[in-house]
């Protein structure tokens, strides 16, 4: 597991999961810009895709991958 954090949508990055408020977790595949937005593509702990779309500024709960941590 991870330390689980409160961050702005446009600092997620490939390989971090988003932690709903009842402890489901989401594995974020793939982030991009739409318009003044930002989308997240997920999968599910059941493995099923899903996605959403944020705005930049809105906040978010997540862990951290360790692939995006600073070495």
């Amino acid at each position: 597991m991870g330390i689980v954090e409160l961050m702005q949508a446009r600092e997620l990055a490939v390989g971090d999961v988003l932690v709903s408020a009842t402890g489901g977790s989401y594995e974020i595949t793939r982030v991009a810009r739409v318009g003044r937005g930002i989308r997240v593509q997920y999968l599910t702990e059941e493995g099923r895709q899903g996605r959403l779309t944020a705005a930049p500024e809105s906040i978010i709960r997540a862990r951290r991958s360790h692939a995006t941590h600073a070495a």
